[in-house]
């Protein structure tokens, strides 16, 4: 929950002065704690001079609780960059100061006190080993100001004023991208409002598809090309683009902003990976939506550990593939063109250096005969939310792939293949979270204003407007945190440290906001008809998907250490 602080009398502007010095100043202290519990989490986990897979594994609390320290902190600077930004430009406004404000005066008090790795896990700094006299090195003045007023409810309540008269605007406060990325998004949140709030809820209670049409919109505004480079038929466009786009997507319905990932990882593939032959004949196609992509890579029993993947591949007669095996979480897979498909290739391996990528054609599907492909048998899992493009487990029986569709034409390259796509993914999947946490707080919003309850509006208690003050917060915290691992993709810089933790941050606010949305609804929010109950189903797979949130917290933990 929020901190409190020590509450002073309600101002015009409850609003810590020199405030960006301020937080400058504590990120210092907060770096030194990081190096603090990266020296102890690296001494517990090594045997010798190397760091142990197995320890990281056997002391999982300090080492995830590692990753989410390095989140906070990187997040923190995120947000300190975004504030320097806007000062230089002179739109550091009232709004943005308190979410400023607020935010590092309620993640400085986590950072000290325990932070949330989810609703029942608070790691402490003695948790992860953080020497005690660097932690007291957390007791500076500054620091002590933002943590005892920087979250305090009149900041709070203040900033849900300054939301309900700035409720016109596209974001609760700027976002400091650059001009082309801002028009981009207000037509695609013009898009979201006129063609898919209005039929997203009822999509979500009759478990239907995504109309043919709107797909077909969405390849007329180039959605599925943003990032694919002009000489392929796509608009050479940045991944800051791309974010901006799937957020306001997402915001709209969280199955339309997920219908770029597939063309994205497909495209992804195919760049890194695939022959100049494989480039130009694949990527115009998935660029114009002629071609829907799917990823098949998951099967059952095996979750995230690809490496110990059992589908196989065999050479037949002609030099051809003959796959045989079963896949699950096979997302929009009935009515697609093409699978990029992850299988053993090397019979005698059992990790990941026999795994081979394919670029496995098939027949779209219709409602009789999803799967009408040879070879080729499928099932629908039912699912509680994400279900614009349903589920599927399918099962593959001597399935036909022609040679040249051996992504790179090599074999064993698979996972090393799709190792180079995470980052772009993750970076998706954050800004999708982005997008539903926002769309979370628009709802929520507009009901605590029109609710009445003993005689006035629910957003005038200050638990309710508290609650909507922190969805505002933590929403700019987890979009400054994706826009920096997007910024650091589009200059070349390894970013899946940043993509990682944008992925894990994002996940939880999203979760956090649609949980505290439908708390403000209360009984109504529980009731299908209200759209927060599907925010709520959506929101909740965030955690899991591209990397459960453990998961995450160890790849994270694992490249900290090096």
């Amino acid at each position: 929950m929020p901190h409190d602080g020590q509450d002073q009398p309600m101002a015009a502007s409850p609003i810590l002065d020199d405030l960006t010095t301020l937080t400058a100043r504590a990120i210092g202290p907060l770096e030194a704690m990081l190096d603090s519990a990266k020296a102890a989490v690296r001494a517990t986990c090594s045997k010798g001079d190397k760091v142990s897979g197995s320890l990281i594994e056997a002391n999982q609390t300090a080492a995830h609780g590692l990753a989410w320290l390095a989140t906070y902190v990187e997040a923190l600077r995120q947000m300190q960059a975004w504030a320097d930004r806007l000062t230089e430009a002179g739109t550091f406004g009232e709004i943005e100061q308190l979410i400023h404000q607020i935010a590092f005066g309620e993640y400085l008090l986590q950072i000290a006190g325990g932070i949330p790795m989810s609703q029942s896990e608070i790691v402490r700094p003695q948790d992860i080993g953080v020497d005690p006299q660097v932690l007291a090195g957390l007791g500076t003045p500054e620091i002590a100001l933002l943590t005892g007023r920087g979250n305090s409810q009149a900041a709070r309540a203040r900033l849900v004023e300054l939301m309900q008269d700035q409720q016109a605007n596209i974001t609760f406060g700027a976002t400091g991208l650059e001009d082309e990325l801002e028009m981009i998004r207000e037509q695609f949140r013009r898009y979201a409002v006129e063609r898919v709030e209005p039929h997203a809820q009822d999509w979500h209670l009759k478990d239907e598809l995504i109309p043919m049409e709107v797909i077909e919109e969405l390849a007329e505004m180039g959605v599925f090309g943003l990032t694919i480079p002009e000489e392929y038929g796509g608009l050479g466009l940045s991944k800051a683009s791309m974010v901006v786009v799937s957020e306001e997507l997402s915001r709209g319905y969280i199955g339309v902003g997920s219908l770029g990932t597939r063309s994205e990882i497909a495209a992804e593939l195919i760049l890194a990976g695939g022959t100049e032959a494989q480039k130009a004949h694949w990527l115009p196609a998935l660029a114009s939506g002629e071609k829907l992509p799917t990823a098949v890579f998951t099967e059952p029993n095996t979750g995230s550990d690809l490496g110990a993947l059992r589908t196989r591949a065999v050479k037949d007669d002609a030099g051809d593939y003959r796959i045989t095996g079963n896949k699950t979480w096979i997302t929009h897979a009935a009515r697609t063109h093409v699978m990029t498909l992850l299988a053993r290739t090397d019979p005698a391996t059992s990790d990941y250096r026999g795994l081979s990528m394919f670029l496995a054609e098939k027949e779209p599907g219709t409602d009789a005969a999803p799967f009408p492909t040879p070879g080729m048998t499928g099932g629908e899992i039912e699912v509680l939310g994400y279900r614009g493009m349903k589920e599927y487990e399918l099962g593959f029986d001597d399935f036909h792939v022609k040679a040249e569709n051996l992504l790179g034409e090599q074999e064993g390259n698979g996972f090393k293949q799709l190792m180079q796509t995470f980052e772009a993914a993750r970076i998706q999947t954050a800004a999708r979270a982005v997008g539903v946490a926002q769309s979370a707080l628009d709802v929520s919003l507009r009901y605590a204003q029109d609710r009445k309850q003993f005689g006035k509006a629910l957003i005038d208690f200050p638990r309710v407007a508290g609650k909507l003050a922190m969805m505002a917060v933590e929403i700019m915290v987890a979009r400054q945190l994706t826009y920096f691992s997007a910024w650091q993709k589009d200059h070349d810089k390894r970013c899946d440290l940043e993509a990682g933790m944008a992925k894990l941050l994002g996940a939880r606010v999203a979760w956090a906001c649609a949980d505290n949305g439908l708390q403000i609804h209360g009984g109504n929010g529980f009731a299908l008809e209200y759209r927060i109950s599907r925010i709520l189903c959506d929101a909740r797979i965030l955690n899991i998907f591209e990397g459960a949130a453990e998961i995450q917290a160890q790849v994270i933990t694992r490249r900290l250490l090096g």
